[in-house]
Order: C-alpha cells, then structure tokens, then sequence
C-alpha cells in the first residue's frame, strides 16, 4: 500500500472496504440463507437455527479474534518492511487456532444439550437447535482456518480473491440447502440438519479456495519448523491484541445469549421476530464492519510507518461515513418493514412487532455504528484493553440489565430487550469516542517503536560480534 496522505488513505479505504463488503454480506447469507431457506420448510425451524447460531457465533467470535491479531501484525510489518517476521506470525496463528479448536470442539459435544437447556430453548425446537450445532460444531477447525487464510489475504489488499471464495461458497450452500432441506428426488427431506451439512459443505470448499489463492498470491510460508520451536514472542504479541479482545467480544456475545434467554420465555413468535430482526439489522451495520476492517489494516499500516497524525485523521473519516450509512439502511428498514418482513412471513404479529424493533434500532445503530469502528481502530493502535473493560461493563449493565427489567419486569417484551440493548451501545460509543479523543494510544504507539527499535538494535550488534 502507498498511503502518504488523507486523500490516498480515503481511497484505499475505500477500495478495500467495498469488497469486504461483499464478502460480509456473502458470509452472513452463509448463515441466514439457512433460516430464510429453513423459513419455507417450517417457520419453527427458524428459531431452532438461530438459537443454534448464537452458539456457533460465540465460536466465530473466538476465532476470529486471533485472525484480527494476525492481519494487525501482519499489516503492521507490511507497513515497517519487515517480511522476516510476516511468516512467524502466521504460523503461530495457525497453531494457536488448532489447539484452540480442539478445545471448543470437545467444548460443543460433551455440554451442547447442558447449555440449550440453560438457554430454555423451547422443548419443540431443542431437537432440532441440538442437531445443527452438533453438525456445524464439529467441524470448528474448517470455520477458524478459512478465517485465519482469508485475513492473511485481506492484509495483502488481497480482498476480492476472498470475495470470490464466497460467491462460491455461498453458491454451494443454496445449492446445497435447496436438495437437503426440502429433498430431491432420491434424497429424503433433512429439514434443519440438512441445512446444517449444506453449511460445513459450504466451509470447506471456502477453505480449500483460500489456502490455493494464499500459496498462489502470498510470500508467506508454512514451515513444520514452528511446530517444533513455537516463536514464543510472536505468540505473546498475538495473545496480547487477542485475549482482551476476545474477552469483549465473548463477554458481549454472552451477554446476547443471556438476552436470547429473555427472549425465549415470550414463546416462538416471538423469537421467530427476534430472529428476522436481527437479519435486518446485519444488513444495517454491515459496511460498518466492512469499513472498521479496512481501515484497521489501513491504520495498523500507518502505525507500522508511525504516521500518527494521518492514522487519527482515518479514525473521524471512517466513522462518518460509517454512521452516515447505518442510520440511512435502517431507516428505509422502517419506511418498508412491512414488505421487508413480508419476505420470511405473512404473519400480522410478526409484521406489527418487527416494525416497532426497527424503530427502537434505529437509535441502537447511532451507538453499534460507533463502536464497531472505533473498537477495531483501537486494537489497530493496540489499546486493546479499554474497549473489553467498556463492553464488560456496559453489556452486562445496559444491554441484559436493563433489557430484563425493560422487557420482563415491566413485561414490554421484545420491545424492552432491545431498548436495553439500544442503550448498552450508545453509552458504550460515548466512552470509545472520548477515550480516543484524549489519545492516550499515541503514548503506546511511541513505547512500543522504542521498544522495537531497541530490539532490532540488540539483533544487529549481535550479528556484528557473531
């Protein structure tokens, strides 16, 4: 990448964010072309799928972390001129990533029913929600592999050879749902499992086109040498950007099973709305994260170059445009819930209550469009800390805090949940804002390069005397 200034770094951003975007909305239909396509199949199948998937993106959620720590150190050397250490980091990642899957993978098979029962997954979907995590549980290691391989891609602005892996993969998953779910000749009707096997199916044809495009496109080796010395600093580097945001993202998407719990004592209508309603948001806040990744490689590039001043200038622009264009998706959400809503289902409940949540998450996305892009600049800076602290305290606070006593004790149901939530965002981008603001993430951009410069120093006399 060439950036040396705003106008560039605008249209790189740009650029790359585009087709990040189409990637998101190709990964996210991955997942909901299930509970769209399972919709036609049984409508209370829906709800077995998405109460499933709050499950497996707490899985994603994990995985992804370490493919965030990877595409910032990787980013970051690519900006320094350091391709020594660019291979090291990527094969540390991957071997973090295997143990770690093995472990979530035991995780999901020994204590699935255990945590559904806890979730009160209600007994006419619990078969069915068992089913599909099981399935798409067991195969954890494809899901943070194709991950890991398309960061890598995305840290070499190499972002519409991983858009192409997922026209296909999601190709293939429509494919697939369309003869497993409803049958097709000699093959029965699999319903919710079929689903979940079109799902991993999907995955590993993903994956297999990644790894091609990666030993094609990428300088990057994979070397056993790692497996026998672990690089130890490297790994220390990636737990450090890592755990604490793994913390925040998990401690969050506990918190979102915790407010499912909620939500599933209202019965199945209910969480059939819940469910449509978070695939309508998806669609509003998406190009946020499609710009907070863009300009999280972009920036950890300018803090490589330790251009400081352009990367807090990346910050305010890219939050702009990503405010800007959440709040406008969701209002037109708003104007046309009712045709919108109208695609997954014809009924009048569904219809009414969806279009009041639209309304109350309008002014959820003024905070979700907030945070989504300054918690990923801020990792991009390595001030990793603050924003787990702040979604600890906030989503356990607001978000199921007051989404129980809004929606349960004061008994306004979905509608109370999401004003909960609604408030757990805002309160949470107010303080990401100013803790930017008062930028105290330069103090660490300067101890971390004495840090490295110092470093370097030690190797390099260390040759001299060798």
């Amino acid at each position: 990448m060439n950036i040396n200034d705003a106008k560039n770094s605008n249209s790189i951003v740009f650029k790359m964010s585009v087709p990040i975007f189409i990637e998101l909305i190709l990964q996210m239909l991955v997942g909901n072309i299930d509970q769209i396509m399972i919709s036609h199949f049984n409508e209370a199948s829906v709800g077995a799928i998405g109460n499933a998937n709050l499950i497996i993106n707490l899985v994603i959620i994990i995985l992804s972390v370490m493919s965030v720590s990877s595409t910032v150190l990787i980013s970051r050397y690519l900006g320094a001129k350091n391709t020594d250490k660019i291979s090291e980091v990527f094969n540390a990642s991957i071997i973090m990533l295997v143990f770690t899957s093995i472990i979530i993978t035991t995780f999901i098979l020994f204590l699935s029913g255990p945590i559904l029962h806890w979730m009160q997954v209600p007994e006419i979907i619990f078969g069915e929600t068992k089913i599909y995590l099981l399935i798409v549980g067991s195969f954890t290691i494809v899901l943070g592999l194709y991950m890991t391989f398309a960061a890598a891609l995305r840290s070499y602005a190499l972002m519409k050879d991983v858009v192409t892996a997922s026209l296909i993969m999601n190709i293939i998953n429509i494919i697939g749902n369309f003869i497993l779910i409803n049958g097709f000749y000699f093959i029965s009707p699999l319903g919710t499992t079929g689903a979940a096997i079109s799902t991993i199916i999907s995955k590993i044809a993903g994956l297999a086109i990644v790894v091609y495009i990666f030993r094609q496109k990428t300088g990057i080796k994979i070397s056993k040498k790692y497996l026998k010395n672990p690089p130890k600093q490297t790994m220390k580097n990636l737990l450090h950007i890592g755990v604490p945001s793994a913390l925040e993202e998990l401690s969050y998407n506990l918190s979102q099973t915790v407010i499912m719990r909620f939500v599933n004592i209202f019965g199945t209508m209910v969480i059939t709305t819940k469910v449509y309603c978070s695939i309508l948001a998806n669609f509003a806040y998406i190009y946020s994260i499609a710009i907070s990744q863009a300009s999280q490689i972009v920036i950890s590039y300018l803090i490589g170059s330790f251009n400081l001043k352009l990367a807090n200038k990346r910050v305010w622009a890219s939050l702009f445009v990503s405010m800007t264009i959440s709040l406008s998706i969701t209002l037109l959400l708003y104007v046309f819930s009712d045709n919108i809503f109208g695609v997954f289902t014809k009924n009048p409940e569904i219809l009414t209550l969806g279009k009041k949540i639209i309304f109350v998450e309008f002014f959820l996305e003024i905070g979700r469009s907030i945070n989504i892009v300054m918690v990923r600049c801020l990792i991009a800076v390595e001030d990793v800390k603050f924003p787990a602290y702040m979604c600890i305290f906030s989503a356990w606070t607001f978000g199921v805090g007051f989404g129980y006593i809004f929606g349960v004790i004061m008994d306004l149901g979905l509608v109370g949940i999401w004003i909960g939530m609604a408030m757990d965002e805002c309160i949470r981008g107010a303080l990401l804002i100013l803790r930017f603001k008062s930028l105290s993430w330069t103090k660490k951009v300067h101890r971390k390069r004495k840090e490295e410069i110092y470093q370097k120093n030690i190797g390099h006399n260390h040759a001299k005397t060798i």
